[in-house]
């Protein structure tokens, strides 16, 4: 399983009041707003900080999330923490004190005694960690991603493991970008909109096409929806036509996905990125646009996702953006919005910001 910086050392920086509560209160990490207990941390502490979207081991520390939190991804128990609101506050994550580093050997150290088995691969940690200001204790924690179940149409039969090849898409999360924001207003943008769907890659290289979830590549197989849209989109005798091997990534909507929030007919992908596999470079917007008009030549365009501006400069405050994330999809206008990516013209940054309203909505 793929695993981000789910679990890090951070900082607390304010502490705020939460109108009419007694025995809460609001911190802010980084641009994270996490409602803890009252008193819990001071100003400058330093603490360890658990994104939305992890999945927790079961274990002691975390038992008081039982209630609210626990879940099951696969054959795994744990808790996963999600966006929720408290006294009207949004609050995504969850802050503990360090003392939840100090473990007994035998729970942190040798594959056999993770609680997840051997799913994170792991080492005995022969060293302590250190304990400083973002220091990742992901693997230390047993921290996973939460991840949802895929449909059987989705899941297909494996060929083998994303290849290496070709970049995997995954933007940072704008609240985690608090130190260099400053540094970043400089560049113009353009800003997508994140569809709620499943990650989709094709590619075709020196005369071979492959088909690839967001972390496997499949096998051609009946009623399987990545190949489904392949075949129907005519994408490998598009992509075959060119001098060079590319790859275009996209997100796969439509019935039977995510709930076929945008109440489209069927399915469809559309593309947010547009990779050369000879020079390992992602074309440019404009290349994007370019590349799409040269291979669409039937009545099967491949499309881009929905572009929401296209020179787009940062606003003042990170809050801002995450406010701005908060809108209708552009494919119906009934429905909310996932979020926004926010890349610079030659996509050398990129980043994205979840809209609030769609998070706390999530089931």
């Amino acid at each position: 399983m793929e695993n981000r910086k789910l679990a890090s050392i951070q900082r607390i920086g304010a502490v705020l009041p939460i109108m009419g509560a007694d025995a809460i209160e609001m911190v802010t990490i980084n641009s994270w707003r996490v409602v803890t207990k009252k008193g819990e941390f001071k100003e400058g502490d330093l603490c360890v900080y658990f994104e939305i979207d992890s999945f927790l081991p079961i274990e002691k520390d975390f038992e008081f999330l039982r209630k609210s939190s626990y879940k099951k991804m696969g054959d795994l128990e744990g808790f996963r923490l999600r966006t929720i609101k408290l006294k009207g506050q949004v609050s995504q994550g969850l802050c503990l004190p360090l003392s939840v580093l100090e473990k007994e050997d035998e729970m942190k150290i040798g594959i056999s005694k993770q609680p997840w088995g051997d799913q994170l691969q792991l080492g005995p940690y022969d060293d302590a960690i250190v304990i400083e200001e973002g220091s990742d204790v992901t693997a230390y924690m047993c921290v996973l991603k939460y991840e949802p179940p895929i449909p059987a149409e989705l899941s297909g039969k494996v060929k083998g493991g994303f290849p290496g090849f070709i970049r995997k898409t995954d933007e940072e999360r704008i609240q985690n970008m608090t130190a260099e924001y400053e540094s970043l207003k400089d560049n113009h943008y353009y800003v997508t909109e994140k569809l709620d769907g499943s990650s989709a890659t094709y590619y075709f290289r020196d005369g071979v096409f492959g088909v690839c979830s967001r972390n496997l590549e499949l096998l051609e197989s009946e009623g399987n929806t990545f190949w489904k849209v392949a075949r129907e989109l005519h994408i490998e005798e598009k992509l075959g036509t060119l001098e060079e091997n590319y790859a275009i990534q996209g997100e796969l909507i439509g019935e039977g996905i995510q709930g076929n929030s945008y109440k489209i007919k069927g399915q469809t992908v559309l593309i947010f990125n547009i990779f050369n596999i000879d020079t390992q470079e992602y074309l440019g917007l404009d290349d994007m646009v370019h590349f799409l008009q040269k291979v669409n030549v039937d009545n099967k365009p491949l499309e881009l996702v929905p572009v929401v501006n296209y020179d787009y400069k940062l606003p003042p405050t990170i809050d801002e953006i995450i406010r701005y994330a908060d809108d209708k999809s552009r494919l119906n206008g009934v429905t909310d919005r996932e979020g926004i990516v926010i890349r610079n013209k030659d996509k050398s940054v990129s980043f994205k910001a979840i809209s609030n309203t769609f998070l706390l909505k999530e089931k």
